[in-house]
């Protein structure tokens, strides 16, 4: 299934930030954060595709970081009576008056996610074909939407997912096990909702924009097998609970796939997506004199391994002026991993940073910034950090070892004790990691 995208904007909309790298790296590089954030919000990307309104009820329903704010927007530009149930992330709440929002954990599920799950299939149970769905989805979705599969408990999903946040395993193959081993995902949302028509908003926060993987897709088909589900847990060798085990040897659990009719009345519209968050970032790059370099939106591996990678480009564009000389950043998107062997604290940003930092070794007129657009790096409190020629100095001034701490996976801690964290709260917003590497001037 194709979606529907929206433009990549070719200007940053509104009032454009004043964006000036002389007066610091740190200042440019938050503002470029900023403006990536502020492209991908639901209040400026969902009213244009709102579809038209039914002839009998419209229900609202959804999950993710963003659910809230996407509800929210919806209210504000919908005139016909609708009603409905959102499940966003603790702490991701945003007012709204018809659409009940209920707060639940991520990443690894907890029961208020599951009540909220059996609430919503209730809501879209015996609808008509002259009913409307509207289902609204982002990052985190897959968590929240908890749900599962017949014969397991939550205990069971929980020991899955706490495995794979561990693993180094990418987003594709986590949600393609929580797939199967759920009552919602991996298209049975769609088959709950049927007859009904059913239009998907979606905020992607995964590489290549892959409908299935966004939330784990449980409105769209499932192009992903028993046996793949199987081939992942055996890859990063995780031993599931018996029933998990059982469930995937079956062949009870599999998922709809496409062609099946339950998708007859169904589409799928990306609102936002990483790439779009890129482009507003680099125009506000440019309009500032700095030439922007865009590496791409959906960069995956291990988050030190990325680094090193970057860090290369960083001093070819110092030295050799390739592949752009300074003033340039490098702009990228995507979703690493952290294979995690310490005993610290922080998220794949955090790791990534860190290990640039190690990379650069000090190179002057170098610094950086990493974040994820949710505002949460992993389980803090911060979206990211920043990092400059300044880093490593600093933190041996303080006692720190930057190569224990990334040993440690500490990257919270380490950037924290130099008071360099990246803190934005929640944003109600989701498309992945946002980096940046300003090479100034000479």
């Amino acid at each position: 299934m194709k979606p529907d995208l929206p433009s990549a904007p070719d200007r940053h909309d509104g009032a454009r930030p004043e964006a000036d790298p002389t007066q610091g790296g740190r200042g440019f590089l938050r503002i470029l954060f900023d403006t990536a954030i502020a492209a991908a919000h639901p209040e400026r990307c969902i009213a244009p595709h709102l579809p038209p309104r039914p002839k009998g009820r419209t229900v609202v329903i959804g999950a993710g970081k963003a659910a809230a704010a996407m509800a929210a927007a919806v209210e504000a530009r919908w005139t016909s009576p609708l009603d409905g149930l959102v499940i966003t992330r603790y702490g991701h709440g945003a007012p709204t008056s018809s659409i009940e929002v209920v707060e639940a954990a991520h990443p690894v599920p907890d029961d208020a996610g599951a009540r909220a799950t059996a609430r919503i299939l209730e809501r879209v149970g015996g609808l008509t074909s002259d009913d409307l769905v509207l289902c609204l989805l982002s990052g985190g979705g897959s968590a929240l939407l908890a749900a599962p599969a017949p014969g397991l408990t939550l205990a069971d999903k929980q020991a899955v997912n706490h495995d794979l946040l561990r693993s180094g395993a990418d987003i594709a193959e986590m949600n393609c096990v929580r797939r199967h081993l759920s009552a919602v995902k991996g298209g049975r949302l769609a088959r709950a909702v049927a007859p009904a028509s059913l239009v998907t908003l979606a905020v992607s926060d995964v590489p290549r924009d892959d409908l299935a993987t966004i939330a784990s897709g449980p409105t769209v088909p499932d192009p992903t097998t028993l046996a793949d589900a199987r081939a992942v847990l055996q890859k990063y060798g995780i031993s599931p609970p018996p029933a998990v085990a059982a469930l995937l040897a079956s062949g009870i659990a599999e998922t709809p796939k496409p062609g099946d009719a339950c998708f007859d009345r169904s589409r799928t519209v990306l609102v936002a997506r990483p790439q779009s968050a890129l482009d507003a970032a680099a125009a506000v790059a440019r309009a500032a004199g700095v030439t922007p370099v865009l590496l791409g939106d959906a960069i995956e591996g291990e988050a030190r391994e990325v680094a090193r990678v970057m860090a290369a480009i960083a001093r070819s564009c110092r030295a050799h002026g390739h592949p752009q000389p300074a003033p340039c950043v490098l702009l990228s998107g995507g979703e690493t991993t952290v294979t995690v062997r310490g005993t610290g604290r922080g998220g794949r940003n955090a790791e990534f940073l860190l290990a640039l930092a190690i990379a650069l070794d000090g190179l002057p007129g170098v610094s950086a910034l990493a974040g994820d657009t949710d505002g949460i790096d992993g389980s803090e409190d911060n979206a990211g950090a920043f990092a400059d020629a300044d880093t490593l100095a600093r933190a041996r001034a303080l006692g720190l070892d930057a190569r224990a701490s990334l040993a440690a996976n500490d990257g919270y801690g380490f950037f924290s004790a130099l008071g360099d964290l990246v803190l934005t709260g929640p944003t109600l917003t989701n498309v992945n990691d946002f980096r940046a590497i300003l090479i100034a001037g000479t």
